[in-house]
């Protein structure tokens, strides 16, 4: 074969490879232009459920709009024990729950990792900014996972004055079965007035009334 007759031949594979290419990149287009949606929905899902921060954000989106108020119409039930319900915060200082009878007790038990707990954070943090001077209503922030260091830090790259605690004893099934978040409010005699496991919107007006109402009680 000539040198000739090698570079035609050389030019025509060229173009016919060219060509090739081409016409797979067109399909390719097209088969993402019509793809695109689920595409988008699917990367929108696997972002959901992998980051936290994004279903955090989701799931603020639906509080923003009505989604997630919490039912403040709960029976008063009497805890058994109490006292020796104990939690740490990041100084070392020991809280018994049987020695802040005559305050209003708002718990949370959440973690860092759990994005519906950083979804409702929000909105805890701007109800305990109204309430964090009366010393009537007493917060108490604890991390499930008792790491205090890391959610101190979380509360302070965020910006949140929110206390935190750790767990320092036995917590009652009536009170805490593991479930992320978990709020329960005690009333001034030590009675559970309020418990609700999930993400709630606790800056709504119900919860604030409430609050008020348990502290005027006698």
């Amino acid at each position: 074969m000539s040198a000739k007759m090698y570079r035609k031949g050389r030019c025509l594979l060229i173009k016919f490879i060219f060509i090739i290419i081409v016409a797979f990149e067109i399909k390719s287009m097209k088969f993402i232009q019509k793809n695109i949606f689920n595409a988008l929905l699917i990367i929108i899902l696997l972002l959901i459920v992998l980051v936290p921060d994004t279903k955090a954000f989701f799931i603020k989106g639906l509080m923003e709009i009505g989604f997630y108020k919490p039912n403040v119409e709960i029976p008063k039930e009497n805890v058994v024990g109490l006292k020796e319900i104990r939690f740490k915060d990041v100084n070392g200082n020991l809280v018994d729950l049987g020695d802040l009878k005559g305050k209003v007790i708002f718990l949370n038990f959440w973690a860092t990792w759990c994005p519906p707990c950083r979804a409702e954070m929000p909105s805890i943090n701007k109800l305990y900014d109204q309430f964090k001077n009366d010393k009537d209503i007493i917060f108490i922030f604890a991390d499930a996972d008792g790491e205090l260091t890391k959610s101190s830090r979380f509360m302070a790259d965020r910006k949140y004055t929110l206390p935190v605690y750790k767990i320092e004893s036995n917590i009652p099934e009536q009170l805490f079965t593991g479930a992320l978040p978990t709020t329960v409010i005690f009333d001034k005699q030590g009675r559970l007035s309020f418990k609700h496991e999930g993400v709630a919107n606790y800056a709504d007006q119900k919860i604030v009334d409430f609050l008020t109402q348990l502290k005027s009680a006698n």
